[in-house]
């Protein structure tokens, strides 16, 4: 075993230990949250290591990262999962190989990428990105819908062709009343996604928590958990 595959191996037994403590703390069957690792910034090689070592769900965050490192893995069983924030004028590339897009929050993000889901043929996953920071009809610092805008949005992604609705993502933010409050943060969540369910009840995912707080996000009920530095480490960034 490689060293890189060594050290990449080691921390996801530690990300996965703490990840099945938080679930045994929760009450939880440790299969009722999936991890996603976020790899940007890192190569196409440390993906094929972590596909060898078990991982299904890895996350991108930039188009420009994202897509050559996509089609450079295209052999892999992988769900590719798109997390940041999202231009349209990206969403044709990105349509191509997500799996999932974590990111909508806004109805002409929508539109464009429905064109761009028909127009590849496929069916993408959508969660609504929801900021706990944003104030009435904006978009949080980080990105995201404020709150209000779910089931607007919800309703849409629902009744575009090539899109399907699967749930709620968040960031833990870093103002407004949430911020430093991330167990209080993602119960809210988990409260807009049961609200969510009533209207769309197959839209059960809910994607919080990354390598600082994702215990918090298992005790409160999240998902999917979206680790990147935790898995990773330090490593030079590309380009």
């Amino acid at each position: 075993m490689t060293d890189r595959k060594s050290e990449l191996a080691q921390n996801l037994a530690r990300v996965e230990e703490r990840i099945a403590s938080a679930c045994a703390a929760a009450g939880r069957k440790r299969d009722e949250v999936t991890l996603i690792v976020v790899t940007k910034t890192y190569p196409a090689t440390d993906v094929r290591l972590l596909a060898d070592l078990g991982v299904r769900h890895v996350a991108e965050n930039r188009d420009q990262d994202a897509a050559p490192k996509a089609a450079a893995c295209a052999d892999l069983s992988l769900n590719w999962h798109f997390v940041g924030q999202l231009q349209t004028n990206k969403v044709r590339s990105v349509a191509g190989y997500a799996q999932v897009v974590q990111s909508i929050d806004r109805p002409k993000l929508v539109t464009a990428l429905s064109a761009a889901a028909v127009a590849h043929g496929r069916e993408i996953g959508c969660l609504v990105q929801i900021a706990l920071d944003a104030e009435s009809g904006e978009r949080g610092a980080r990105g995201g819908a404020a709150p209000e805008q779910l089931a607007e949005l919800a309703d849409l992604v629902a009744g575009a062709p090539g899109l399907r609705i699967d749930g709620l993502m968040t960031v833990a933010p870093l103002a407004g009343p949430y911020a430093g409050r991330e167990q209080a943060a993602f119960e809210r969540m988990m409260e807009l996604s049961s609200g969510l369910r009533a209207d769309h009840p197959a839209a059960t995912m809910v994607s919080a928590g990354m390598s600082a707080d994702l215990e918090q996000a298992v005790l409160a009920g999240a998902t999917h958990v979206r680790v990147g530095t935790a898995v990773l480490g330090a490593r030079p960034r590309l380009g």
